[in-house]
Order: structure tokens, then C-alpha cells, then sequence
């Protein structure tokens, strides 16, 4: 047996585990979950264990429904919840009977665009800062301070949120940076520590439940909605990556301008080149596209800088000399998109940047709000779609997010995203109704 199956299983006996948890998603991102006493574990981990795929979005036809959930023994953590009795947790990879990967299964595609890049001599880390809103409301925003970034409020049950979440997550192995309060009334943000890339996915799905139910406890409701109103910024999920050679990081080179190694120039180029088409992964949602808006603190337009931070690609220059500190930022995603898509269409478009030695453009300096529309597109600069139906599109172009999220996934997720378009498109709003009936 795997080694790491069986401290698991050492670890659930010491702990007195009466039953594990075993999680996935679906292809939207929406966590999935069902348990079984610990005396299946050993079971589980040899076999799999078995379940209804068509059930599931984005799955299985329901003549292919047979499928197996097999537990990740390196996953295996005590949940903070409940009190009397200790449950553990458990992420799973999902294969068919036979074995084989299931082509569905979002961690599958993350877990084969890591393994492009280990095949090119790279080990991918990731870093996402996670932005959500508090509510007094589970129906609307009902915002609990006024503050701003960084602000210290003096709502009490705030400072409770943001310690139970950390004791929370550390309990999951879940290794925070920094929380604080940030720039719209009632948000907040968790910052994770540097880690592989699959692991950073894993994270980011224990980071919105553990919020969501500790929120829960102290009788409010948190939300990873991109814009639950209008008139405030939105909430993002900046995304840093970094590339390894060893112990080495890639994207670091003494000599060059401000230490940005060729292979980090290119890394940039790919964003770029790749940007339009990849968006509808990163920011899934019609509410979306509410957040990618000028005058928020949102990328909106397709270019790169190094202390710009309208700019939708990001090298921070806080630390020029620091080899371990060099990174890319990607800003446009948000964090009610799939952690593990998303991630997979960030890298791969990164890498192809690598493979095609793509040189970026010039690095926006100027303010790019001040800029005109004809001033911009004299500087090549291109817009990110401001719609989901303009991303999909895009994406439905794109060769490189078809062969990164495989035909299953890919095909489905474009079919699922035209039929909420379709939905948004045809919904008269309140909005619509107020503004017009009166007057019309």
C-alpha cells in the first residue's frame, strides 16, 4: 500500500475517525461530497469507491454513468466540524471502472497541464489572493462596516471571522499569508503561502467552504459572487504563479531587466497572446463580467506592467533582487470561478508562451484609464471581453483551451455557459421594469 494511504490510515485510528469525508467538484467548480465510515477506508483507497456520474454537472452520460471516486491519501485531513466527533476529509481523483482518468474531472485537467510543464523541465507554484464579501443577509449584501483596505474596524464579529477562518484552515493544512480587510464595505481577503499548483486548487475549495461555515456560525452569510452590487469594487482572485527548475526559479535572471529571465518574458506573451480566449474559465459567471468594468480596480484591457496595477498581467517589483520572490500575477480572475480550470488555463497559456519563445510587448507605464480608445488601440492594446457571451466566443475559437480542458470538458462548458447567457439575455430585469414601464 502507498505510504501516504497508510499514515492516513494510522492517523484516522490515533484520531478516533468514525467517518471521512470524500470531496471532488463538478465542472463548475461546486463542490461535491459524500462519506463513509472509516472501516471502508482501506477499501476506498485500494478500489475506489463507486458512485452515479450522470448526477453529477458536467459528468457522465447516464449510458456512462459507473464511476469511481479514489481518495487522495496525501489529502487526508480532520475537519474542524463537528465538535463531538472527529470527521476527516479527503480529495478525490475520479476515473472510470477500468481506471483510467475520467476526461470530467477538473483536477485531471489541472493534473495534466502540471505534468506539460514537468515535461518541459517545470515545477509550477501558485499563490491566489481570495476576496469574498460578508453579509448580515443570506438574500442581499447587508454590509457589516464601511471599511476600507487594510482598515482595522472595530466590528468585532469581523476580527471573529477572520481568526476562525485561519485556526480553521491551518486545522486543513491550509498555509495562510495574510488576511485583512479590503477596499468595499464588509470584504475581505485570505492570502495563501506559495505551493504546487494542484495542492494551491485544493486549497482555494477548502478556503470557500471553510469561509461559508464560519460565517455560518456567527449567523451570517459570505459570498464569492464577483460583484454583489453595484458602486463597489468587485472580488477578484489574483493569481501569482511562479516556475521552477529545481530548486531554481525560472523566471529570475540577475542580468537581465529588472530580473525577468527570458522564459519569464515569454510566460508573459502567452497571457497575453492567450488572454480573450482563457477568460471565460477565469471569470465563468454573467455576474462576472459586472466586476471587469473601468473604474473598479479590475483589469479590463490586455497588457502588462511591473507597478501598474490596472494592467491585467503583473510582474510585482517589490522585491528586484530576490530570486524566490519573482512572480507573475494574473488579475483577472475571480473566486467563484473553477480553481482547478482556471488554474490549468493560466499555466497553459503561460507555457505556450514559453514552448513559442514569445516576446511581450512594451510594458504600459501611463495610466491606461486616461488613455482613449484610439490612443489604446494604437498601442495594441486589446480589450478583455466585457461580456459572457463575448468570452465565450472567444474561448469557442481558441485551439489551446480546447486541448487544455480536453474535448469532455471543454464542449460542455461552452454548451452550459450559452444556455445561462441565454437565460441572463431574456430576463427583464427590475432594473428594466422601474426604469421603463412608466415611462414607455
Amino acid at each position: 500500500m502507498d505510504p501516504a494511504a497508510e499514515r492516513a490510515l494510522a492517523e484516522a485510528e490515533d484520531l478516533g475517525v468514525r467517518f471521512v469525508r470524500l470531496w471532488f467538484t463538478d465542472v463548475l467548480g461546486f463542490l461535491k461530497s459524500f462519506a463513509i465510515p472509516v472501516e471502508e477506508l482501506e477499501k476506498a483507497f485500494r478500489e475506489g469507491v463507486g458512485f452515479d456520474g450522470s448526477a453529477i454537472e458536467g459528468f457522465a452520460r447516464i449510458q456512462e454513468s459507473d464511476m469511481l471516486a479514489r481518495p487522495d491519501p496525501a489529502t487526508f485531513r480532520v475537519l474542524p466540524w463537528p465538535a463531538d466527533e472527529p470527521v476527516a476529509r479527503m480529495l478525490c481523483d475520479i476515473t472510470h471502472p477500468d481506471g483510467a482518468p475520467f476526461e470530467g474531472d477538473p483536477r485531471h485537467v489541472l493534473r495534466r497541464v502540471l505534468r506539460d510543464a514537468e515535461s518541459l523541465g517545470y515545477r509550477v507554484t501558485a499563490a491566489p489572493e481570495i476576496e469574498y464579501f460578508v453579509s448580515g443577509s443570506e438574500e442581499r449584501l447587508i454590509p457589516l462596516d464601511r471599511g476600507g483596505y487594510f482598515d482595522l474596524t472595530t466590528t468585532e464579529v469581523a476580527d471573529q471571522l477572520r481568526a476562525r477562518t485561519v485556526t480553521s484552515l491551518e486545522r486543513l493544512g491550509v498555509a495562510i499569508q495574510s488576511v485583512h480587510h479590503e477596499d468595499a464595505p464588509s470584504q475581505h481577503e485570505v492570502d495563501l503561502v506559495p505551493g504546487d499548483a494542484l495542492e494551491v486548487a485544493d486549497a482555494v475549495m477548502s478556503v470557500r467552504l471553510v469561509i461559508k461555515e464560519v460565517a455560518r456560525e456567527l449567523g451570517l452569510h459570505a459570498s464569492f459572487m464577483p460583484k454583489p452590487t453595484a458602486g463597489i469594487q468587485g472580488s477578484g482572485m489574483h493569481t501569482y504563479v511562479a516556475l521552477f527548475e529545481g530548486d531554481r526559479n525560472a523566471l529570475f535572471d540577475p542580468t537581465a531587466e529588472a530580473g525577468m529571465s527570458k522564459v519569464a518574458r515569454s510566460f508573459v506573451a502567452g497571457l497575453l497572446e492567450h488572454a480573450r480566449a482563457i477568460t471565460g474559465v477565469t471569470n465563468q459567471w454573467v455576474n462576472s463580467y459586472k466586476r471587469l468594468v473601468p473604474g473598479f480596480e479590475a483589469p479590463v484591457h490586455v497588457c502588462w506592467a511591473r507597478r501598474n496595477r490596472s494592467a491585467l498581467v503583473r510582474v510585482p517589483a517589490d522585491r528586484p533582487d530576490d530570486e524566490m520572490a519573482a512572480r507573475i500575477e494574473y488579475r483577472a480572475p475571480d473566486p467563484a470561478c473553477n480553481p482547478y480550470l482556471a488554474l490549468a488555463v493560466i499555466v497553459a497559456a503561460g507555457l505556450d508562451g514559453v514552448r513559442s519563445g514569445l516576446d511581450p510587448p512594451a510594458e504600459v507605464t501611463g495610466d491606461l484609464g486616461a488613455m482613449s480608445e484610439a490612443e489604446r488601440r494604437a498601442a495594441g492594446i486589446a480589450a478583455l471581453p466585457d461580456s459572457l457571451e463575448e468570452a465565450i466566443r472567444a474561448m469557442d475559437g481558441s485551439e489551446l483551451v480546447a486541448e487544455t480542458l480536453g474535448e469532455h470538458v471543454f464542449e460542455w462548458f461552452i454548451r452550459n455557459k450559452r444556455e445561462e447567457w441565454e437565460a441572463y439575455r431574456t430576463y427583464v430585469t427590475p432594473w428594466e421594469v422601474e426604469r421603463d414601464f412608466p415611462l414607455l
